[in-house]
């Protein structure tokens, strides 16, 4: 399977490494959970550091360009036949191509290095997510807490006044 960093991240292929930065910012906040509510883009996110660890490593880059050229050489003399057209974004790009193979071994080990360390980042970003919600929780929590205490004391000082 081939997937097209360039059109996860909407980038032209002479693209430079700040570009590829700021393609890369662009989809994360685009796709992050925050502005997605009840949307599952853990996948979508994973790909899109995927892409960008790829992109923005020179030799990675070097490599996977070499592939590019091969994959669209390819692509443009015959049909790919059934390729998995799937998209992460509202202009139906297809980015992903189930029918062509990554030759380079080399290239095929660093990709999948950086398919699970997007995992990792993926499970760690909803870790801290998890543990930033509780944290949230525990504060609202302990300032009701408080607010409780002074309404309890301010009733029953009042009581006392009334009594007196």
């Amino acid at each position: 399977m081939f997937k097209d960093y360039y059109a996860i991240l909407e980038l032209s292929q002479n693209a430079d490494l700040n570009q590829i930065k700021a393609a890369f910012k662009k989809q994360a906040l685009k796709w992050h959970p925050d502005r997605n509510i009840g949307v599952d883009t853990t996948s979508i996110m994973q790909t899109i550091v995927e892409a960008h660890l790829i992109l923005k490593d020179q030799e990675a880059r070097i490599k996977y360009d070499e592939e590019y050229r091969k994959f669209n050489n390819i692509r443009i003399s015959q049909d790919l036949g059934s390729r998995n057209e799937t998209s992460y974004n509202e202009e139906n790009v297809q980015f992903e191509y189930q029918d062509y193979e990554i030759e380079d071994n080399e290239l095929t080990r660093w990709i999948l290095n950086a398919r699970r360390q997007a995992v990792e980042f993926a499970k760690i970003t909803i870790e801290d997510l998890k543990g930033m919600t509780i944290e949230g929780a525990k504060a609202g929590m302990n300032g009701c807490l408080v607010q409780f205490v002074i309404l309890l004391i301010i009733s029953i000082v009042a009581s006392i006044i009334r009594a007196c």
